[in-house]
């Protein structure tokens, strides 16, 4: 495992981590990372400082690393299954969707599905607020 410091192209910086440098840059080049405050797919290491340790830590912070993990991943799969059984699925409309919602303050529905970049940008620019979840897959 490796973490990294990340940054995208409007200069939020993060973390996260990698089962390997090789990983990394195989999710880089399929585009598949993104910055987890605008969701800019422009994402690139910033500065790290290296983490000297002894390999008797070592061991004992892999296995921390590997619980911790484990618990975040529970906590979105926990996420997923409630907005699954509480949300109706609009798939690639959610755009379309989420402005017919949006403009009729009657209508109180709670939807969720995938927009690209730019619609993401034209609903902010347009006053409606998404959040991106990291969608965990069940199965891995």
């Amino acid at each position: 495992m490796i973490k990294y410091n990340l940054k995208c192209d409007k200069d939020h910086e993060f973390e996260s981590w990698f089962s390997s440098s090789e990983e990394f840059e195989k999710l880089i080049k399929r585009k598949l990372l993104e910055c987890i405050y605008c969701s800019s797919k422009n994402i690139d290491k910033s500065i790290m400082s290296p983490m000297v340790s002894n390999s008797k830590n070592k061991n004992e912070e892999f296995d921390i690393m590997k619980k911790d993990l484990k618990s975040h991943k529970n906590k979105l799969l926990k996420l997923r299954k409630y907005i699954e059984k509480n949300f109706d699925y609009v798939g690639k409309d959610f755009s379309k969707k989420v402005r017919e919602i949006y403009y009729d303050k009657k209508n109180k529905k709670a939807i969720y599905g995938t927009t690209t970049f730019e619609e993401r940008k034209e609903l902010s620019e347009e006053g409606i607020d998404l959040l991106s979840i990291p969608w965990v897959n069940k199965d891995n």
